[in-house]
């Protein structure tokens, strides 16, 4: 068991470079190609270097990552973390989670919030969650005013104002990154054409979800013919959603989407994934652009989980890690055009997670209780957002208690007074 132990080296300061330095990972960054051992030094809260041997003396703290997959900090893309309205029933409230308490635990250094807040009421989630939180978190604004607050105010077309969404999203550029349409249960394409209105005004990207499926807008023409290159259709493994034939041959509809640059994105949420789907996308070479995992208080305790579940879950269908951790890290980074996260370049925030990847037997379910079985389950070790260790599963980068100084852990060391002789 001694592998496990950290190695945390205390040198010469004349030879730190480095802050620190994580020693023999299995690095996948796919942004740079990368996909092998290497060591990984931070500086300043920055990558400062990616290299086969970085020598032990350059850091301040060296930690051991053998046996580990060393990968960018994950980006979810579809979360809903507008927790404070409490309204009950509601998505922004009762539904929605503190990013903070899900991310790091999981490898997500960076979330985007899916359409939990509208025009109307955008600015109360930004001062009350988005600048408060220490987890990296963007917004798509919710074409209509209200955003998730019920499934009612989604239905309201006559609050479906596209200048309003684009002039917050102008002025919030910094954090906000789409449109997002959904829900929508009428028989017109009115919520999308109002989202698509707003991601013109504001040039940004629309984000759908398709709601309720009705005769009058089938799929295949809201991914063929109304969305743009790099629009996103998420809740992609959706039940009702037209994948492949009954061979199990993807149609090729999907395709031709695909080739003009619409996005496909994962959404897993408590009701919005099924076995039936996945596994003949993932099986005709039909993977998901971006792996999300619409959290939510319906899908943290249902068969979503987590990030590291809902990637496992591609592993288990046969998607090669690279590719799941391109879909998890740079390809939803450049989805949202927020190419600063989701690599390990050199001058690129220090946002890292490193993995465990455990070796069994893993059951993995779908809303319906759908039952497929993987060999192998991401297990999250670490997580740095910044090049600050928040999350530290094994204490890697701790020290055993007995050698730390007399008295570690209680300040001022003159206030110990030892308990009277007898």
């Amino acid at each position: 068991m001694r592998s496990l132990l950290v190695l945390v080296l205390t040198l010469p300061l004349a030879a730190q470079q480095y802050s620190l330095v994580l020693k023999g990972g299995r690095v996948i960054d796919p942004r740079n190609n990368i996909d092998g051992i290497r060591d990984v030094a931070i500086a300043n809260g920055k990558i400062a270097a990616v290299a086969e041997n970085i020598p032990a003396n350059a850091g301040r703290k060296v930690i051991d990552m053998k046996g580990l997959v060393v990968t960018p900090g994950l980006v979810d893309i579809h979360v809903h973390v507008f927790h404070t309205t409490g309204v009950k029933d509601a998505w922004a409230g009762d539904n929605s989670v503190s990013p903070d308490a899900f991310s790091f635990r999981t490898g997500v250094t960076t979330m985007a919030d899916a359409g939990s807040s509208g025009w109307r009421n955008f600015e109360t989630f930004r001062h009350t969650v988005i600048d408060r939180a220490r987890t990296r978190v963007f917004a798509f604004i919710n074409i209509t005013g209200l955003g998730m607050l019920t499934n009612i105010p989604e239905q309201a077309v006559e609050d479906m104002k596209p200048e309003e969404v684009a002039r917050l999203a102008k002025k919030h550029k910094d954090v906000v990154v789409g449109v997002k349409s959904a829900h929508f249960e009428g028989p017109t394409w009115t919520s999308v054409e109002r989202a698509l209105e707003a991601g013109r005004q504001a040039d940004i990207p629309i984000m759908v979800d398709f709601g309720w499926f009705v005769k009058e807008r089938p799929y295949w023409q809201l991914v063929t013919q109304k969305l743009r290159p790099g629009d996103m259709s998420t809740h992609f493994f959706r039940g009702p959603v037209p994948i492949a034939d009954k061979s199990g041959k993807v149609y090729d509809y999907l395709k031709q989407a695909r080739a003009k640059g619409v996005k496909f994105d994962v959404g897993h949420g408590g009701g919005s994934f099924v076995w039936r789907n996945a596994v003949p996308a993932i099986a005709g070479g039909f993977y998901p652009d971006s792996i999300s995992t619409d959290l939510h208080t319906g899908s943290m305790n249902g068969y979503m989980f987590d990030m590291p579940t809902t990637m496992s879950k591609m592993l288990a269908l046969g998607m090669p890690l690279v590719d799941v951790i391109r879909a998890s890290t740079w390809n939803p980074a450049q989805q949202i055009k927020h190419p600063e996260v989701g690599h390990l370049s050199v001058g690129a925030v220090a946002d890292i997670a490193a993995w465990r990847v455990l070796e069994g037997e893993f059951g993995y379910g779908d809303p319906e209780a759908g039952r497929v079985v993987g060999k192998q389950r991401l297990q999250c070790e670490m997580t740095f957002k910044d090049g600050a260790i928040l999350y530290d599963w094994n204490v890697r980068a701790g020290k055993d208690w007995k050698t730390l100084p007399e008295g570690y852990g209680v300040r001022p060391v003159e206030s110990i007074i030892p308990p009277p002789s007898k």
